[in-house]
């Protein structure tokens, strides 16, 4: 039997710990787990931050402005996933005036038409995809700071 002085007692051999020596044992991987997780929410954070500055980077570098017609931001360069859309969504209206309302999978194949409808769907897609990669970068940083609160709340818990 093991005393509260942490002495062994006679025939224990050295097998048996008190309960300190148990808690601390216990607890040194939760407090690992907790670090590991700590780092790698700050990983992601970074992560997250850098991929949302070079989709920002990327999209200034095309010089694009939001219709002046367009809903919303009209007249703003697209630097972001709100103008981004914004011009997503005006190419749509655009294109949909210039074919009378139909799609490019609704047009004839000999269609004049047909290649303004292809182009207006490859911009919006273009666009919709930094919407995307903002949403995923976000996503990213956010993951990455609950990471750092688990890891800190695990290692506040164990002694």
């Amino acid at each position: 039997m093991v005393e509260e002085t942490g002495q062994r007692g006679p025939g224990t051999k050295g097998k048996e710990m008190s309960d300190l020596e148990a808690t601390e044992n216990s607890t040194g991987g939760v407090r690992v787990i907790g670090l590991l997780s700590i780092v790698i929410g700050a990983i992601m954070i970074f992560a997250g931050a850098v991929t949302w500055f070079v989709i920002t980077d990327q999209l200034a570098a095309q010089h694009i402005t939001v219709s002046e017609d367009a809903a919303n931001f009209g007249g703003k360069e697209v630097k972001g996933p709100f103008t981004a859309y914004a011009q997503a969504q005006i190419i749509d209206k655009h294109a949909l005036e210039a074919t009378g309302g139909k799609t490019y999978a609704q047009l004839d194949q000999d269609d004049p038409l047909r290649p303004v409808a292809m182009n207006a769907s490859f911009l919006r897609a273009s666009l919709f995809t930094s919407v995307v990669a903002y949403g995923v970068a976000f996503f990213a940083a956010g993951v990455g700071l609950m990471f750092i609160l688990l890891g800190w709340s695990l290692r506040r818990l164990a002694p």
